[in-house]
């Protein structure tokens, strides 16, 4: 009877979430606890665009019922998965996780009327602010669901083992973008900003709810 044999393979995936890829070999664990989770965090981008509100451009985000302007945080991530695959006959095989590589980014983009008043402009950059203060704990995130996936051991079958492979390589892509996309989202708290705010409609400053959204309890 052939001896299995380990394979290995890799699978990228790009994700994007919108406001935003058997066996255990003792012997290589120092090797792999050294490479095994890349994280790379790239600095997040601010651009701010003014438009007329009858014509407004076709890349802005639609407004809300109750909005006058707009932030939008795109929270991008970029996960590559890469496991060991243990054939173990013709249609069985199982793959074994050892390394996670993420790559991540925040965009924003604001988007204000023209003649847009102060207030409405401190407001959308409390947004940013919000935004900007999630993005700080990015890397912890991604880490903690990189650590998660690594070690992992799945079993495949199928005629086509190559093919079976790539497609559970990208469904675990997948479920690392999302979870992380779960976990950085800062959505909850934007709600209660625009809750406190009344979407800029009261006198409360956007400094003092941006602090109060913040400290609030989930």
């Amino acid at each position: 009877m052939p001896m299995p044999r380990p394979l290995f393979y890799f699978f990228a995936m790009f994700s994007l979430t919108t406001a935003s890829g058997c066996a255990f070999f003792p012997e290589s664990q120092p090797k792999q606890a050294a490479d095994a989770i890349s994280i790379s965090k790239q600095p997040l981008t601010v651009a701010t665009h003014t438009f007329e509100p009858s014509a407004p451009p076709p890349e802005m985000p639609p407004l809300g019922e109750s909005e006058q302007a707009e932030c939008a945080s795109d929270f991008v991530s970029n996960a590559s998965v890469s496991a060991r695959s243990l054939k173990l006959d013709a249609t069985h095989a199982t793959m074994t996780i050892t390394r996670v590589q993420m790559t991540l980014q925040l965009r924003i983009n604001i988007w204000v009327p023209q003649g847009v008043t102060q207030h409405v402009m401190d407001h959308e950059d409390g947004h940013r602010q919000i935004s900007e203060r999630y993005y700080e704990n990015a890397e912890t995130i991604a880490r903690q669901v990189a650590t998660s996936y690594l070690a992992r051991q799945i079993s495949v079958s199928g005629s086509d083992l190559s093919g079976e492979i790539d497609k559970t390589l990208q469904q675990l892509s997948s479920q690392v973008t999302a979870e992380y996309s779960r976990k950085v989202s800062p959505e909850a708290v934007q709600l209660r900003f625009d809750h406190l705010t009344d979407h800029a409609r009261n006198d409360l400053s956007a400094a003092e709810a941006v602090a109060q959204a913040l400290s609030a309890k989930p």
